[in-house]
């Protein structure tokens, strides 16, 4: 039987992570959902575990990429075959995954990525500023790495047993998902993106400003160049780079 696993990413996400675990259970009982509480000042963690889901409490909060690097971690060292990541505030949708685990289970892909923007008929309309740095990072990614991407900001996520290992490894930290995309490409993972819905934000706000956003858009960009000149992506004992 193929054990598959939840991760779930979420800081002071108190009013929203116990709907989330309870429709990721409700939706396929048999997936586990681990709930990486990057410490929250608020009642994250016991909501989660009020929901049914098991809970790891970072001591601080140490940033969503440290975050997810703890759940693949503890997804690997518990030997799930599958996991999929979703975000704690709500706006993934767990009837969407059957569409994320497809290309895996049919042995197309290593890693499938939620893209909000591979239909035209999408409704999903981020604000300019943002829409402008998704265009941006998804064709610098297609270039860079010579595979087409279309959404590589995008948290929702479905792994097989490589990419669990890869990212358990090494996930890059602050704004992670673009980077991690490059990374994946790296060590030839192969990557592939379904269409998803998007839903709103029902509680909290995001976290990202437009100073983050200025912030983000250099940072990662010169990160990238950085990442496609390295020999190895994820360092080795023992390997020069």
């Amino acid at each position: 039987m193929t054990r598959i696993v939840a991760v779930v990413p979420a800081f002071e996400e108190e009013a929203a992570i116990g709907p989330v675990v309870a429709e990721i259970t409700a939706f396929d009982p048999s997936i586990d959902v681990v709930v990486v509480d990057d410490g929250s000042s608020d009642g994250t963690g016991v909501a989660a575990a009020a929901a049914g889901a098991t809970v790891v409490r970072l001591p601080f909060n140490l940033g969503i990429g440290a975050a997810v690097q703890t759940g693949f971690r503890w997804a690997l060292e518990r030997d799930y075959d599958l996991a999929v990541r979703l975000d704690g505030d709500g706006q993934h949708d767990p009837a969407e995954l059957p569409k994320l685990l497809a290309p895996i289970e049919r042995g197309e892909a290593d890693v499938v990525t939620g893209s909000r923007f591979r239909e035209e008929e999408d409704g999903y309309r981020p604000p300019l500023g943002r829409r402008v740095g998704i265009t941006w990072f998804a064709r610098l990614v297609s270039l860079l790495s010579g595979q087409r991407v279309t959404d590589t900001t995008s948290g929702f996520q479905a792994l097989n047993r490589p990419g669990i290992e890869l990212f358990a490894r090494d996930y890059p930290s602050d704004y992670p998902e673009v980077e991690a995309t490059v990374l994946l490409l790296k060590h030839r993972l192969r990557l592939a993106e379904v269409h998803v819905r998007m839903r709103e934000r029902e509680h909290g706000s995001s976290s990202i400003t437009f100073v983050r956003s200025v912030y983000y858009a250099v940072k990662v960009t010169l990160a990238l160049f950085i990442a496609m000149g390295r020999r190895y992506a994820v360092p080795s004992e023992g390997v020069e780079r």
